[in-house]
């Protein structure tokens, strides 16, 4: 692929969710990327900077394709699309080329098309491997825009600005502010006449109750999933003791505190409070469509708050939400995701005013809504909030405004290697659920894997 070539003028809208089973080629990206433009002008081309070399001033009258890979559902990317054509309501002469996909899978598939220095203009990213691929030497410092305002942070929470940066360098723009939530259901809870998680329940207040859940229920619907597979999980319950997961490139907790953690969730099934394993398993991988709360399998899903609106799209059932258990100090306030850019873009003028676009401009506010977290801009943030009329996302933002004021202090961005430890924790915890392997076998394994993984 070659990013921000000309392009042919009234190509058609479309997006693309799927992916081919033998992964991305060029030939095969060239082709699809070339089925899925949406005609995209640019109004205020920016003065060329961003890449080693300053680049000559872009021609405002030519034409430009610029790639566009995002992951989630099919709300996400009819939110994300309809903002994108905005923008090219506003700028006619670029084209935006955008792909979409479920998260399982999506590192795997931007790895081997960022190979060879071939990555999407403008990509999402995480914390799980925003330090990977600035590493790598994939992103595009924006450092010059955010200094020149052309990527205008100044409204912006510092936290979360501060955030995107690593080694001196802004790799990355947060898309919103975000904090993990656990979404339960309410229609369930009531028809049951128990009551709903409270903000600063322990880990064992909230397994006591999920055990009289799954007893209330008559055994065949659980009070909880098993989130010890959770990386966001475990380095909360690690916080709210005092702990981290990293210090710098190295784990910052010891082989006991994993221990203590599988142990935790092995007693949990035992009481009852969460399923089997073979129907936790179903959830693991995070998408919408199989957690539990969805599924109608457990009353408790462990997520993130901008997802509570998505999952209401997916039952008929009221859910509610609230903190994952432990202190509110041990969360905080974190970038749900990220808007990060290809270092060999040929059009990283255009790229930045995309960027700069989709953080700051209130109309586009309005339609992303709070689907990637409370947009980082505070003027488009209230914008957004009065706006909003999807129940379940104004409900996202009380819960926000209700929990950061108990937040602890954020850490730094995890270091390259967590994306890939992250599936290791994952797939070893699911080893401990089926019983193939105890805590201490399992955390031992954990160990020697992340010492390898963060070399």
């Amino acid at each position: 692929m070659h990013p921000a070539t000309p392009a042919p003028a009234d190509e058609p809208t479309q997006h693309n969710g799927s992916l081919p089973a033998g992964g991305w080629n060029r030939r095969h990206l060239l082709r699809m990327l070339a089925g899925t433009a949406i005609a995209v002008p640019v109004g205020s081309l920016l003065a060329a900077c961003g890449g080693e070399e300053e680049p000559a001033a872009l021609d405002p009258n030519a034409k430009y394709t610029v790639s566009f890979f995002w992951w989630g559902g099919e709300a996400r990317a009819k939110l994300t699309e309809e903002a994108l054509k905005l923008y090219t309501s506003k700028h006619p002469n670029v084209t935006i080329t955008p792909t979409w996909q479920a998260f399982t899978g999506y590192y795997d598939k931007l790895a081997t098309i960022s190979a060879g220095g071939n990555a999407p203009d403008i990509f999402q990213i995480d914390d799980n491997g925003l330090a990977e691929y600035a590493g790598r030497n994939v992103t595009l410092d924006l450092s010059k825009y955010t200094a020149n305002k052309k990527i205008d942070v100044s409204k912006h929470p510092e936290s979360l600005t501060k955030y995107g940066q690593l080694g001196g360098k802004q790799v990355a723009i947060a898309t919103g502010e975000n904090t993990p939530a656990i979404i339960y259901d309410k229609t369930k809870l009531t028809e049951l006449g128990i009551e709903v998680p409270q903000i600063g329940w322990t880990y064992d207040q909230i397994i006591t109750w999920g055990a009289g859940v799954t007893t209330k229920a008559g055994g065949k619907y659980w009070g909880l999933m098993d989130p010890s597979s959770d990386y966001k999980a475990l380095w909360l319950w690690l916080r709210a003791q005092g702990k981290e997961f990293y210090d710098g490139p190295k784990i910052a907790f010891s082989e006991a505190d994993l221990v203590a953690w599988f142990q935790l969730w092995v007693d949990a099934r035992t009481k009852g409070a969460t399923p089997p394993a073979d129907i936790c398993h179903e959830a693991v991988t995070g998408s919408v469509a199989t957690q539990l709360v969805v599924t109608k399998k457990a009353a408790v899903s462990f997520m993130w708050s901008n997802q509570l609106s998505e999952m209401q799209k997916a039952t008929k059932n009221d859910l509610g939400m609230t903190a994952y258990p432990g202190d509110p100090k041990g969360q905080w306030a974190r970038a749900s995701t990220y808007w990060a850019a290809s270092r060999t873009t040929k059009a990283p003028d255009v790229v930045a005013d995309i960027i700069n676009f989709l953080v700051n401009d209130v109309e586009a506010g309005k339609i992303l809504g709070v689907d990637r977290g409370l947009p980082n801009n505070l003027d488009v943030r209230k914008a957004v909030s009065d706006a909003l009329t999807d129940q379940k996302m104004k409900d996202t933002v009380t819960f926000e405004n209700e929990i950061t004021p108990k937040f602890g202090p954020a850490p730094a961005p995890p270091p390259k290697g967590h994306s890939g430890l992250r599936n290791t924790l994952r797939d070893i915890a699911e080893t401990v659920s089926y019983g193939k392997a105890t805590p201490e076998a399992a955390a031992k394994q954990f160990f020697t894997e992340a010492a390898a993984a963060l070399a």
